[in-house]
């Protein structure tokens, strides 16, 4: 059975008739009546940060050896930057775009009805026909009609796509509730991940700066995620005071300099007797260290200006001036990526509402998934122009259901309508880049490399099989799934039960099981 449906809109409120009407933020932005954020901004968002191209007046040799034992970094962490989206309403991924499969890996294929729970017609499902339906462009295989690798291929380069690799989980989540603590920002602030400026950032004003709440036991209100919404939110986390207005950058560094050297002079000459008055010491250096350092990185206005970073905005700019300017979720993507890829930020989360798109037809999905892929893609590429790793992570509340009927419109493609909530065919998946090559499936295990892209696995019937890996049943343990991998490429996965002791992810021997890769970086970056 066929059916043609107009669908909604890209930014059209989804109004569903089986659901109640929206009245908590949370459901407002599964519903697409609020966006993840940047709704009526202009390019003025973009004053906010830093073009890390930009000239800088150098500080001089005797404070710049000051900034380790202060604490203070040009460089963020030294930590993999890490970003994840937080798909708001229940997307589908599994099947029709990520695609899944049994025990045996993305590859072990299900029933023609269980692909068809999953949105993918008898004639669509992979391994049917010359083609296949399958794209292993980017390492994790693909529905080669997935909307998000559509999205994703209009910005990435093939060298870009040759650097990345991934992993699907599949693991069940709660539909239409903001009790599922998916949002991995303070777990991934505990594996190391810091930022210049800021620690953590999030599109949205919550304790977790996303749709989705953070498990409880890993929160710490010292490192809340800071908003990168709008300019008014943002204005004031570089404030140079009025020396730059007053004397050019370069003035205005070496006067900073200088009180921090005459500091440095005066508490030398202090005696100290007891430890408190060298921490008091320590901090009154360091916050004129700390002074000298902001000024010179950001004293210059115009060096604060994304507008003006040739990666992100204008003719050879990874978004056009028509798209940039058009559409608010490319440029509050561009605002995240922009601080995390840079290490100003440690690790940052968008969210993207409106993906609570069971509407009887498949149109809308598919035009909200691809945007979303779109926004990705522009991550990845970002991380390689700047020429860094980037470990990006895609998740939603929730996920879809197909009943077969098929939507032949245009934008449908052909695909089956998604009909209704189903938390059993959910799953996240995370992708990296490798600025060094194609990271590399672990096999530390012994398991053959298939089972290291897949953690976890789908019954054939189309639904996750909860038996599949701790996280398949319990989304605080996909968050420590996440952090462990995190980790795992930094080659630190053996630190893992001393930062997330009471963790739940079983023994060495099943923890090996849940790693995707071998590290990319050792340590640091």
């Amino acid at each position: 059975m066929t059916r043609r449906h107009d669908g909604f809109g890209l930014d059209q409120p989804l109004r569903h008739p089986g659901h109640h009407r929206p009245v908590t933020r949370r459901q407002f932005i599964a519903q697409g009546f609020a966006r993840g954020g940047a709704v009526v901004l202009g390019s003025g968002i973009f004053s906010l940060f830093a073009n890390p191209q930009a000239a800088r007046a150098a500080l001089s040799p005797d404070l710049q050896a000051l900034l380790g034992p202060c604490g203070i970094s040009n460089l963020g962490a030294g930590k993999i930057p890490f970003i994840c989206f937080d798909l708001a309403g229940g997307a589908n991924i599994a099947g029709s775009n990520v695609l899944v499969g049994r025990q045996g890996g993305q590859q072990d294929f299900l029933t023609t009805a269980g692909y068809g729970k999953l949105g993918l017609p008898g004639d669509m499902v992979p391994a049917s026909g010359t083609s296949n339906f399958i794209d292993s462009s980017l390492g994790l295989a693909f529905h080669s009609d997935s909307a998000f690798l559509r999205g994703m291929k209009t910005k990435l380069s093939a060298g870009t796509m040759a650097a990345v690799n991934g992993a699907v989980i599949p693991a069940r989540s709660e539909n239409d509730t903001g009790n599922n603590p998916h949002n991995p920002m303070y777990a991934i602030w505990r594996a190391g991940a810091d930022g210049e400026l800021l620690t953590l950032i999030g599109s949205q004003s919550s304790d977790s700066g996303g749709n989705s709440i953070a498990p409880p036991a890993m929160m710490d209100p010292a490192v809340r995620p800071t908003k990168v919404d709008r300019s008014s939110d943002v204005t004031g986390l570089v404030d140079t005071g009025k020396l730059v207005g007053l004397l050019n950058q370069d003035d205005a560094v070496a006067v900073m300099e200088s009180i921090a050297r005459i500091s440095k002079s005066k508490l030398d000459k202090v005696n100290t007797k007891v430890s408190t008055d060298a921490v008091i010491k320590d901090l009154v250096r360091c916050g004129y260290i700390k002074s000298a350092s902001i000024t010179d990185r950001y004293g210059d206005p115009s060096a604060l200006n994304p507008d003006l970073d040739a990666h992100i905005r204008g003719g050879s700019g990874i978004f056009s001036p028509a798209e940039f300017d058009g559409d608010a979720e490319f440029r509050k993507t561009a605002a995240v990526m922009k601080m995390v890829v840079n290490g100003y930020a440690g690790a940052g989360t968008i969210t993207m509402g409106g993906f609570d798109y069971h509407t009887s037809d498949r149109s809308t999905g598919e035009l909200r998934d691809f945007r979303a892929g779109v926004c990705m893609g522009a991550c990845l590429e970002y991380a390689a122009r700047v020429g860094v790793p980037l470990m990006l992570y895609v998740f939603s509340d929730g996920s879809v259901n197909s009943n077969g009927m098929v939507d032949n419109s245009a934008n449908g493609r052909g695909k089956g309508v998604w009909t209704g909530d189903d938390q059993n065919t959910a799953a996240s998946f995370f992708l990296v880049y490798n600025p060094g090559g194609r990271a590399i499936l672990y096999t530390g295990d012994g398991r053959p490399a298939e089972r290291h892209q897949q953690l976890g696995w789908f019954q054939a019937s189309g639904s996750v099989d909860t038996t599949g890996s701790p996280a398949a049943n319990n989304v605080n343990l996909l968050v420590e799934t996440v952090a462990l991998n995190y980790m795992a490429l930094h080659g630190e996965q053996g630190q893992f039960t001393t930062l997330f002791p009471t963790h739940g992810l079983g023994p060495p021997a099943l923890r090996d099981s849940l790693v995707a890769f071998n590290p990319i970086v050792n340590g640091r970056i």
